[in-house]
């Protein structure tokens, strides 16, 4: 699958390096202006994956005009000002990249950003339907759909299932046999104590994923490589 791109830039030799790496990285289409009007005329049409975005062009600041990106665009600053890169992080920018940038350095931020796209996509499609699961609850088989888990926490012998209404359920089961009735495609155990639906994963890394109720959930060192595989199977 190709990654859409838009790189905008007032300096030619930039976008000539930019074009120039992203043929080296490969699946990556790329559509480059040195006019940064049209060039953000063009993000809010097309909607690209990714946007490489330079701050200082002229009159025009690239940190004004990134608070107005499509949703699910992705942005990268390329910039030879680093006192910029406070205003990138407070814009949710995937990455900021000083120049002059070495292909090593540009390859990491869109590794960054291809990892942040999959996990856009799996989010955006749950399609659980009605699809449930029977626990036992304190004597009784209790129905629980799919679609309210919010994540499952092991908590001795028992697992405590959270939903979406800030309710929780007991059942005294282990997390191997609750794992077993759950779609692999759906949910990942990222540590000995806890299992998330992909779909409700905001944001993450190696060590950490945020909710999108703003909860944080440790990633285990020995399950960090298949959640990463899990993200990013390329």
């Amino acid at each position: 699958m190709n990654i859409k791109c838009i790189a905008i830039d007032d300096e030619p030799m930039a976008l000539e390096i930019i074009t120039s790496f992203c043929q080296r990285y490969g699946n990556m289409e790329l559509t480059t202006f040195n006019n940064p009007l049209r060039g953000m005329e063009q993000v809010k049409r097309s909607k690209p994956d990714i946007l490489f975005l330079d701050i200082e062009m002229g009159d025009l600041n690239g940190v004004e005009l990134a608070r107005d990106l499509p949703p699910g665009t992705l942005l990268i600053f390329t910039t030879a000002y680093a006192q910029y890169a406070l205003d990138g992080f407070e814009l949710s920018a995937v990455d900021f990249l000083h120049k002059p940038f070495s292909y090593h350095r540009f390859e990491k931020a869109v590794q960054k950003a291809i990892e942040l796209h999959n996990l856009q996509q799996l989010s955006a499609h749950p399609s659980f339907t009605d699809e449930s699961i029977t626990l036992k609850v304190e004597y009784k088989n209790i129905q629980i759909q799919l679609k309210d888990i919010f994540y499952i926490e092991s908590m001795d012998n028992y697992i405590r299932i959270h939903l979406a209404n800030r309710q929780y359920i007991m059942s005294q089961t282990s997390m191997k046999n609750l794992q077993e009735l759950l779609p692999t495609e759906k949910f990942i155990r990222v540590h000995k104590s806890f299992i998330v639906p992909v779909h409700r994963i905001a944001s993450y890394t190696s060590k950490e994923i945020v909710l999108y109720n703003g909860t944080k959930i440790p990633v285990g060192r020995s399950y960090s490589k298949e959640f990463k595989f899990f993200i990013s199977p390329d």
